[in-house]
């Protein structure tokens, strides 16, 4: 797909000698330039073009004009590929598009924080970059560009797995098939003084403490078999089977970062890859209500660490939640023994 398809429809024109061009971009990370209309991919991938539309919107790409030449051949076998599995029967249009947005908004992501990096890692930090700088970073791609889109492939079936195995574990201990509604360990763990520290830092120390925070949180949930669910910035949102993997990622996380941690357990609903319900909400509520280095949890997720071996929880004082009435908060540490 064309590379500046994201961006503004029109095509930038060539730069200096030595330096990086659109088309070369495009014709590195797409292998075909654009040659076709919107109405001729269509009609070569044999797709009703408002369906194209659609498909192309949910990927997150512009809307060009009709005269446009804008798509490749890539694109027409990209859009068969769909049409095929349509016409099994396997999947239909709203799944399509679906399936189209999450994949859209994921790998928009992804290209975006992997190119920050490599500019990152190949651009002078204190000076322009140079033509030469950016011709550079265009053959450190196409060098690398084989061995990470086979690491891609191999890192999303993999993932896929695991989202399968968790999946079954959810079912299995709800006893029923896999459900719409699942009941998980939620938690937030929130950077303590993150406005106060932010005014302190420039951009680079900010950027710096909010991937070093990401990466704790990422490592330690990755360690104990959960996932992370989002990141908000001086925020991490995660989700785990039980109440003992939620209590010992939140532990392991007390121990590496100035945090404070609101959990809770019970009955959530997954949705585009994202957690939502009441307890969810009432595990950012006992987030707001946790000090400094301590750890809030709900009464269902106290009673589920009642046989657990490592942890102990105190009651504390009921408080209002907003939105959810009195809550009866528990303080989470680990066992002395």
């Amino acid at each position: 797909m064309s590379a500046d398809r994201a961006g503004s429809p029109g095509r930038p024109t060539a730069g200096s000698p030595g330096r990086p061009t659109a088309e070369e971009i495009e014709r590195l990370l797409v292998g075909m330039p654009a040659s076709l209309t919107r109405k001729q991919v269509a009609d070569g991938a044999g797709v009703p073009q408002d369906l194209a539309e659609r498909i192309w919107r949910a990927l997150g790409f512009a809307t060009y004009a009709d005269d446009a030449v804008a798509f490749s051949e890539a694109d027409v076998a990209a859009l068969g590929r769909v049409r095929t599995m349509l016409d099994s029967g396997l999947l239909d249009e709203r799944t399509v598009i679906r399936m189209a947005r999450a994949l859209g908004q994921t790998t928009a992501r992804l290209a975006q924080w992997q190119a920050e990096i490599m500019i990152g890692a190949m651009l002078p930090e204190d000076a322009e970059p140079s033509d030469r700088d950016l011709a550079r970073v265009l053959d450190t791609a196409r060098l690398l560009l084989p061995d990470f889109e086979r690491v891609l492939v191999h890192v999303w079936r993999a993932q896929l797995a695991a989202a399968g195995t968790r999946l079954l574990t959810m079912a299995d201990l709800n006893q029923e098939p896999v459900p719409s509604r699942l009941s998980l360990a939620v938690g937030f763990a929130d950077l303590v003084s993150f406005t106060r520290r932010a005014r302190d830092l420039d951009e680079r120390g900010l950027a710096e403490l909010v991937e070093g925070f990401e990466a704790l949180a990422a490592d330690v949930v990755a360690a104990r078999g959960a996932r992370l669910v989002k990141t908000l910035g001086d925020e991490v949102l995660f989700a785990a089977p039980t109440p003992a993997q939620a209590a010992a990622i939140a532990l392991d996380l007390l121990e590496g970062g100035d945090l404070r941690i609101g959990m809770a357990y019970g009955p959530v609903l997954p949705m585009m890859g994202d957690v939502y319900g009441t307890t969810v909400n009432l595990a950012a509520r006992l987030t707001a209500i946790a000090r400094p280095g301590t750890i809030v949890v709900d009464s269902g997720l106290a009673e589920g660490l009642a046989d657990e071996p490592g942890f102990v929880t105190h009651r504390i004082r009921r408080r209002p939640a907003r939105g959810l009435g009195v809550v009866q908060p528990h303080v989470l540490r680990r066992s002395p023994s």
